[in-house]
């Protein structure tokens, strides 16, 4: 089953600006594409674009073999060298790679954060998938949270003088919730 065509928009767009809203606060990210490449496809051409905006020591990419991303060497040794204590997971496949994924993190002593608005699946129900990860310790958040959560940990709002000196002009364009 492929993804309906508004579905898949409101998806991109939502990780695009997930994408933005990390990078805006220095936040490192993994995109994974797993293979074949040739059958699987590639990063949508909006998160990409996202990614590419951003700095490169922000910003890595992995192909993968496996649906749990910490499996491969390559992401995992990675993933040590960040020196993070939480991970905020977005993606495909809700209740295969996303799972897998986040039970390894879990596993590997992650606090680790799913993004509703950026998880979606060829399953039509995902119910159990969720209800699993939610189970082992996964915290499912909005965008929104996500979005107001972080201005919160650096004591900011989008406007204060700050979060400017620091990070610098927030992105006008930058929304505070998902699209549906």
């Amino acid at each position: 089953m492929q993804i309906e065509a508004r579905q898949r928009t409101a998806i991109e767009v939502n990780t695009a600006n997930l994408v933005r809203l990390l990078g805006y606060f220095r936040i490192p990210m993994i995109a994974t594409l797993e293979r074949p490449l040739d059958m699987k496809g590639p990063l949508p051409e909006l998160i990409d674009e996202s990614l590419n905006g951003l700095t490169e020591s922000l910003t890595a990419r992995f192909e993968k073999d496996f649906f749990d991303l910490t499996k491969e060497a390559k992401i995992k040794s990675h993933l040590v060298k960040l020196k993070k204590k939480q991970a905020i997971v977005a993606g495909c496949e809700t209740d295969v790679c996303v799972l897998q994924s986040c039970l390894g993190l879990l596993d590997l002593g992650y606090e680790v954060f799913a993004v509703e608005e950026t998880l979606f699946s060829s399953a039509r129900d995902t119910t159990a998938a969720k209800a699993r990860m939610q189970a082992e310790g996964v915290v499912f958040t909005s965008y929104k949270t996500l979005y107001f959560e972080l201005l919160e940990a650096v004591g900011a709002s989008r406007h204060t003088d700050k979060l400017i000196k620091t990070y610098g002009p927030f992105p006008d364009d930058l929304p505070e919730t998902a699209i549906d």
